[in-house]
């Protein structure tokens, strides 16, 4: 029987209302107890001293790209389930981009045998919504949902046929799956390389309009409303795209939202380097975005904050810009970089974040066994350290992918240890 006892940290639930300095028991991969008496302890129970730290059920991430097969340069799935624990993230719904893509059954049990071969983080499968994610022919939706998929998208490329959404939702629906779509009008974003606006003019760079995240928006949650499916959309980055999710939200629609932390904290200035590191998707935008979605964040209207985990090799990001892909490794500063611009601001607490880490992605994706510190839940436990300040250095990530927007900064808040089913599978001085 394997237990622990985790001590003097402050636990926090959203799901239970629950933030208050205690003690977790943990027996046999499930959460047995909060605040047990000494005598209900099993005889020798191995003691955690979680003093000044917080301990939150493990993040959940809606999106990232793990990259195999096909793309192993990029990043492997053993190297990112572990880049996710050091993030906190103790599940993650891997996206198709893969080669070959993630619309067979095969390609389901491959992605879900390395996962349990990896031993890191809880890997679910995201199976393609279109066939070879191409966006022309419905995926075997029921046959992937056999297999273990936990959800669909084409992400992060957008579903650009209306017809073949509006099927998918309505068959969905059925499966009790939901989509996730990565909302951009390829047309308009074509060969764009940042924020469309005043900076992407003064440094001679095509820009990607916001109208091409606002009208595919517009397009999903329209979809949504008319076929009752479960809709996620995300990341989002414009005030276009909140103000569209605000107002649908208020007439009772069943679409939810995420948002990534960088997306939040950085603006397209930093684009004034012309360093690929900066060249992320969606796209830094400019302040006035940003403090929107800060708002969105922190009133709801963004449900969840998912990571952008989009990585690509050293060689490709070596290219010019215009030439270079999108990516980036956020598996490992996601949660700092939340705890540094919007906690450290006033904008969220400590509550908020773990809820829009941790229990919102974990109903979104239909996780029952993640997002929640209860007694009788599957104990994916982290604990972190909130005043922790560290200097972001790639060269030191668990990922194979070393480019960074917030190399060289310094963020407060670290993961010093994460727990899948109580086994405790990442430690800070390992």
């Amino acid at each position: 029987m394997t237990t622990h006892l985790i001590e003097n940290g402050r636990l926090i639930d959203p799901r239970q209302k629950l933030d208050r300095v205690g003690r977790l028991l943990i027996i046999d991969g499930c959460v047995a107890a909060i605040d047990p008496s000494d005598g209900d302890l099993p005889a020798d129970c191995p003691r955690i001293d979680a003093g000044g730290m917080i301990v939150a059920p493990g993040l959940v991430d809606l999106a990232a790209e793990f990259r195999e097969p096909g793309f192993d340069e990029d990043e492997t799935i053993h190297s990112a389930s572990h880049a996710a624990l050091a993030g906190g993230f103790t599940s993650v719904l891997a996206t198709a981009s893969t080669d070959p893509v993630v619309d067979s059954y095969g390609a389901v049990e491959y992605i879900r045998q390395k996962a349990a071969e990896a031993r890191g983080a809880r890997i679910h499968v995201v199976g393609c919504l279109s066939k070879g994610r191409e966006g022309e022919q419905m995926a075997e939706l029921g046959l992937l949902a056999g297999a273990g998929a936990v959800a669909f998208s084409d992400a992060p490329r957008s579903v650009p046929n209306d017809a073949l959404l509006k099927r998918a939702l309505e068959y969905c629906r059925m499966l009790g799956r939901p989509i996730i779509d990565r909302p951009e009008v390829p047309s308009l974003a074509d060969s764009g390389v940042m924020h469309d606006g005043q900076v992407s003019l003064v440094l001679g760079l095509k820009g990607l309009p916001t109208e091409a995240e606002d009208l595919a928006v517009a397009r999903d949650v329209r979809l949504a409303e008319a076929t009752g499916g479960r809709l996620h959309v995300g990341p989002v980055s414009t005030m276009g795209a909140v103000d569209m999710i605000r107002r649908v939200k208020s007439r009772g629609i069943k679409v939810t939202a995420s948002a990534c932390p960088h997306n939040l904290s950085l603006t397209d200035h930093s684009l004034r380097s012309y360093e690929s590191r900066f060249k992320v998707h969606p796209p830094l935008r400019s302040p006035r975005h940003v403090e929107t979605l800060c708002g969105a964040v922190a009133d709801g209207t963004i449900d969840a904050l998912q990571s952008g985990h989009m990585p690509r090799s050293r060689e490709k990001m070596m290219n010019d810009l215009d030439l270079t892909p999108f990516g980036m490794s956020s598996l490992e500063t996601s949660l700092a970089t939340a705890v540094t611009y919007l906690i450290e601001t006033g904008i969220l607490d400590w509550t908020k974040l773990i809820d829009r880490f941790s229990c919102r992605p974990a109903k979104i994706a239909g996780l029952t066994d993640a997002g929640s510190i209860a007694p009788g839940s599957v104990a994916d436990v982290v604990l972190i350290d909130p005043g922790c300040t560290w200097r972001v250095d790639p060269q030191q990530f668990r990922s194979r992918c070393i480019s960074s927007p917030f190399e060289g900064q310094n963020l407060t808040g670290k993961v010093m240890l994460a727990m899948v089913g109580g086994e405790i599978r990442y430690r800070q001085s390992d």
